[in-house]
Parts: C-alpha cells; structure tokens; sequence
C-alpha cells in the first residue's frame, strides 16, 4: 500500500505592483496544474499564505480556456483552501512531507525575506521531505539556510522566471528584482529553456523547481514520480 503523504502550497499574500493599476498575486494556473497531479493520488493538502485568509488572484491568470483553472477554481473544497489560507505562522512543518511554492509576481514581494517561510522549507527538507517551486514562487527559496548554515541553493541545479520572460510581460520594471539575476547570485546551476513560456524544470534530488506557469504540471508530475516510484 502506497504511503499518504500530505502537501503544503504557498500562495503569495501580495497583490500590488510598484506603478501598475492591475493588481497581483498568485498565478491560478501554478496552483491548479500543480494540484491537478496530487490529485490523482488523493493527496491530502493545505494551501498556506504568509498573511493567512484570502489569496490574491492575478486576474490575468484565470483563463476560462483552462479547464484545469476551470475544474479547481470551481471545486468547493479547493475554492475554500484558496479562500482561507493557513498564515504560516501557524503551519506546523511535521505535517509535511512536501513544500510546494507557487508563483506569481506577488511572491516576489513576500516571500524572498519570509523566515517563517524559510524555516518551514529547512524543516520539511532535513525530515527528508520534497521541496518544489515554480516561477516566481523559486524566489522563496533564495534565503533558505540549512542547519550546518549553508545555503540550500549552493551548487544546485535550479530554475525559475527569466529575464526574457519578464521583459516580454513587460513587468521587468515593475517588480523588485529579476528573479533569474538573483538565482544566479545564489546558485551557479541555474538553467533556464531556450525558447521562453515552455515547460522546463531542474531536478536536484529532493529540490524540484520549474521555470514558469507552463512548468507547474511537470513539476507535480515529477514530486509524484520521487514520491512514489523510487
């Protein structure tokens, strides 16, 4: 019998840009997608935010045309963990045997320097656990320091937003730093696709990080495949 392992998303509590009207915050899709693939297995699930309560939405990423956004937007259950996140505060990291940091510009703001967040991903890992992040969502993973004080990103295989990407959104100067510039500063693994918005993801043992929205599916996909198929 297959063990029961029991996932945390993040979501981002932040939904503003420094000079843009349009508000921020989680891209749908990354979540979604994500979850999509924990599903298959029943995984039991919470959905954290560092703020707790509501998760902003990007309204940019609650596309009609994805069934996927369409089938756990509209789920009852998914739609209430969506809407009455656990703060992290509160999170008690022995439930967990896998992290999952989604994306969206938000992330960018609130996750990076969030030590609650930060240690919730120490703990989860040196229990053995799996830590996975997308997009923007790798940026939670920039400040990570393990117990014997190193680093979690040096010398591992790591991806996340590009420059390009962020200068075909046109959001470069917009957010508060490029995400891919700063991976690069922390780890000299980082890889990136060649062409932009197409799925690409880095394995690095437990570590499993996808570029962009496009990543979120292979990304849980691939947990699953560590999780249960090894």
């Amino acid at each position: 019998m297959d063990p029961i392992y029991r996932a945390l998303i993040v979501c981002t509590s932040h939904a503003s840009f420094l000079n843009k009207p349009q508000k921020t915050g989680l891209w749908l899709s990354e979540a979604t997608h994500f979850y999509d693939e924990l599903a298959d297995r029943n995984l039991p699930y919470d959905i954290a935010s560092p703020n707790g309560g509501s998760v902003p939405i990007d309204e940019r990423s609650i596309d009609r045309r994805d069934t996927t956004n369409e089938k756990w937007y509209n789920n009852p259950t998914f739609r209430q963990k969506l809407d009455n996140s656990l703060p992290l505060a509160e999170v008690n990291p022995s439930k967990y045997q896998i992290i999952y940091l989604a994306g969206g510009h938000g992330a960018l703001w609130d996750f990076p320097e969030n030590k609650q967040l930060q240690d919730i991903i120490r703990q989860v890992y040196e229990s053995n656990g799996m830590i996975a992040a997308v997009g923007h969502g790798t940026g939670g993973l920039l400040n990570v320091q393990l117990s014997d004080g190193a680093a979690m990103l040096t010398n591992r295989q790591v991806t996340g937003f590009s420059n390009l990407e962020e200068k075909i959104a046109r959001l470069d100067d917009e957010v508060p730093f490029l995400l891919e510039d700063t991976l690069r500063q922390k780890s000299d693994c980082y890889s990136k696709g060649i062409i932009p918005f197409l799925p690409h993801i880095e394995v690095d043992e437990r570590l499993i990080t996808g570029q962009n929205p496009l990543s979120a599916r292979k990304v849980g996909r691939k947990v699953m495949e560590e999780m249960y198929e090894k």
